[in-house]
């Protein structure tokens, strides 16, 4: 390895201080974070907007799509506690769904919004997308397991966490 022409026996560095693979892991969750970001925001909007889901009955509405789990549902009390107000769930989620989601693009307590979506997908896999079989047809169980290294790891970089972080070390003077 030869630090004067800026290349090593695995091909050339980026950034000059490591290899290439120094570089993907550190922005390993950014692709991630982008992904999930997107989805969540796209997610609360999609319900937001969506005039026939904000309704307790009809098709389409929260209401019937929460009736229709409940019984197949791994955890039916859960669905019976969105059934008494459906639209005041529908708004919850719509609306969790949307701040998770914002937090998680901009990397603004990271893993608070991680672990929010986490919670979200967690109560979508025990209630919608229990029924699934195979299991791995439902979708929730996937965006559950995908927001775990976000939850652990939150935004080291390209994130106001990361800006924040920054800016008190700088005032504290401490570099670690």
């Amino acid at each position: 390895m030869t630090q004067s022409t800026g290349t090593d026996t695995y091909g050339p560095r980026v950034g000059g201080g490591g290899d290439w693979r120094d570089t993907a892991t550190r922005y390993a969750l950014v692709p991630l974070r982008i992904f999930l970001g997107v989805t969540f925001v796209y997610a609360g909007l999609d319900k937001l907007t969506d005039s026939a889901f904000m309704k307790e009955a009809g098709a389409g509405s929260v209401g019937d799509m929460m009736r229709a789990a409940r019984d197949a549902s791994a955890v039916p009390a859960l669905v019976d506690v969105a059934l008494e107000s459906p639209v005041a769930f529908g708004y919850a989620i719509a609306l969790g769904e949307l701040a998770v989601g914002i937090g998680t693009l901009l990397g603004l307590l990271t893993r608070l919004a991680a672990l929010g979506g986490a919670l979200i997908s967690l109560s979508l896999w025990l209630t919608v997308s229990w029924s699934a079989d195979p299991y791995y047809y439902g979708n929730d169980l996937p965006y559950l397991m995908a927001w775990i290294p976000l939850v652990l790891a939150g935004a080291p970089l390209l994130s106001v966490d990361a800006a924040l972080r920054a800016r008190r070390r700088q005032r504290t003077g401490t570099y670690r």
